[in-house]
């Protein structure tokens, strides 16, 4: 076999198309996975955002209602009643916060951010479902994790590579 010169084998080399499809997807597959794994993020995000919704929505009726007062709910038991409803996607036990405060008139509702400026959480739960007529508002809170902020895509608004989210439900109370 005669000696092949090295300008030869390079020609060899350029003609050559057999792995230039696994080059070019190995180019691509980064960033189309990456993407793909924001897209599946963003959308269990939202999607456990519209059921924490829900749930408060639905819980919220309890208080609405006056069957928490009457049967002299804590706050640990109206949380209890909520997580029944949420225990599948949601870790009760160490995620879910539950705010209920009632105010005389809307007009004196206030509401404030429970994220501090460092970007932690700040825990200052009460619970007062009011009387009949009193204007109440019922927040629910989780800090659900997040695994694709490592590949530069950040949705977090904790320090801690979580999200929070917060379902709110607000209405006057009915004479019970």
């Amino acid at each position: 076999m005669p000696p092949v010169s090295l300008r030869t084998l390079l020609r060899r080399f350029r003609r050559n198309r057999r792995g230039s499809a696994v080059v070019e997807f190995a180019l691509v597959a980064p960033i189309f996975f990456a993407l793909l794994f924001a897209i599946i993020e963003t959308a269990m995000v939202f999607f456990a955002s519209q059921v924490l919704e829900t749930v408060t929505q639905d819980s919220a009726r309890m208080i609405m209602t006056g069957q928490a007062q009457n049967a002299s709910y804590t706050q640990a038991q109206f949380k209890t009643y909520v997580c029944g409803k949420i225990s599948v996607m949601f870790d009760c036990a160490n995620g879910i916060y539950v705010d209920v405060r009632s105010y005389s008139q809307f007009s004196t509702v206030s509401v404030t951010a429970p994220i501090d400026s460092s970007g932690n959480f700040v825990n200052s739960m009460s619970y007062s479902p009011g009387n009949a007529g009193d204007i109440v508002v019922v927040r629910v809170f989780y800090q659900w994790p997040l695994f694709v902020t490592s590949l530069g895509y950040n949705i977090a608004n904790l320090n801690n590579k979580k999200r929070l989210l917060t379902a709110t439900a607000a209405f006057k109370n009915e004479p019970f």
